[in-house]
């Protein structure tokens, strides 16, 4: 189980039940990963304002279907 980069607490999650693009949160901090390698695993902090942007564009492609 790999340890938070910010806090140092175990994360709760094998490497091996994970996917590139998976986000996972450290229970103590809050602070939100995605996964972007897995062998080796490489965490990168989440960008909030990336998430929004990518859910405006998932939202808008799923009015455009209708």
């Amino acid at each position: 189980m790999p340890n938070c980069p910010e806090c140092d607490t175990p994360l709760d999650f094998e490497v091996d039940e994970v996917d590139e693009g998976d986000i996972v949160a450290c229970d103590e901090c809050g602070t939100e990963f995605e996964i972007v390698g897995t062998e080796p695993l490489e965490l990168a902090h989440v960008d909030e304002d990336k998430l929004d942007e990518e859910d405006d564009e998932l939202l808008d492609e799923e009015e455009e279907e209708e």
